[in-house]
């Protein structure tokens, strides 16, 4: 049976998630923005093309100006307040369970990657209809094939002819895709922040050992959370940047009928544009890797110890 001390905790941790999540698009959505375009110009074999995501960027800033990076920001600010909130509240909660009475503070794998993917799973539920409104939101501004009168006038509009005309099933469009991603790549991405941060903890803790000035701890926290979260998130996008690409096809086709099977899409995309089509939007997707995911793994570390609890409990 749950304490009220438990219960309490485990509700901080999901507020500290959700700081997480907001802090990812705040600082990550233009570079996603730049990203979704690469992928859906740069993969179809008519329309424009980008030399590189510098080009793609200047294009938009010239035609739209700064809001053109920001399109389709409402659906991700939404889809990824829910996800920072599970993703990091869950995986706490999870893991935590996983571990048991096991007292080690070395990472526990057989804890972490159970957790980590189940936390995947789910929260690929609540980003496929928030990432489908996104990504054709972001594709329908500078170079879109899409006449005017199919575009979108808002994020609710887009839901409401997404719905009107494919129903439900065509709100949750690349499902399959997200759910790979997500599983697979959260994963990777705990995995990485796990260890990432144990390893320098412990070097930094054997530095420092005679140290105790409050803010120099804050800023060696705020340090190793920059690193773990900027090297997680890098790590997240090598491993499924091909099935992330894969899904901004499938949810930006416009045809209703077209394959929904990311396997079949990455094989009908290296047909046409090689390995590197695979890839598209590689570059402006680890530049955002590293700041975007720091700022989710600070703002929720710094958010859990104002809370008065620990992001997790090694």
């Amino acid at each position: 049976m749950r304490t009220e001390t438990q219960t309490s905790s485990a509700y901080k941790e999901y507020i500290a998630g959700l700081a997480g999540g907001l802090a990812t698009v705040a600082v990550g959505h233009p570079f996603d923005t730049v990203k979704v375009k690469l992928q859906k110009h740069n993969t179809e074999t008519h329309g424009v093309k980008y030399k590189n995501a510098l080009q793609c960027s200047t294009r938009i800033l010239t035609n739209e100006g700064v809001k053109g990076l920001y399109r389709g920001a409402t659906s991700s600010f939404l889809g990824m307040a829910f996800e920072g909130s599970i993703s990091f509240g869950l995986y706490s909660q999870l893991k935590q369970s996983l571990q048991g009475e096991l007292n080690s503070s070395k990472p526990q794998l057989q804890a972490i990657i159970p957790a980590a993917a189940s936390v995947g799973s789910i929260i690929s539920f609540i980003l496929c209809p928030s990432e489908l409104v996104k990504c054709r939101m972001q594709v329908q501004g500078t170079d879109s094939l899409i006449s005017r009168n199919d575009r979108y006038s808002s994020t609710l509009d887009c839901i409401s002819k997404t719905y009107k005309n494919e129903g439900v099933k065509g709100i949750f469009r690349g499902g399959s895709a997200t759910f790979l991603r997500e599983s697979v790549g959260n994963s990777v991405f705990f995995s990485c922040y796990e260890y990432s941060r144990y390893y320098m903890r412990f070097q930094l803790d054997s530095s420092l050992s005679g140290h105790r000035d409050q803010q120099l701890k804050v800023l060696t926290d705020v340090g190793v959370g920059i690193v773990s979260g900027g090297l997680a998130g890098v790590a997240f996008w090598l491993t499924v940047l091909p099935v992330d690409v894969a899904k901004t096809v499938i949810q930006t086709a416009p045809n209703t009928k077209s394959s929904r099977n990311p396997f079949q899409i990455l094989g009908s995309i290296y047909r046409k544009t090689g390995f590197r089509g695979c890839y598209a939007g590689l570059g402006p997707t680890l530049a955002r890797a590293f700041p975007a995911n720091a700022a989710a793994i600070v703002s929720w570390e710094l958010t859990a110890k104002f809370l008065g609890i620990r992001p997790d409990r090694d």
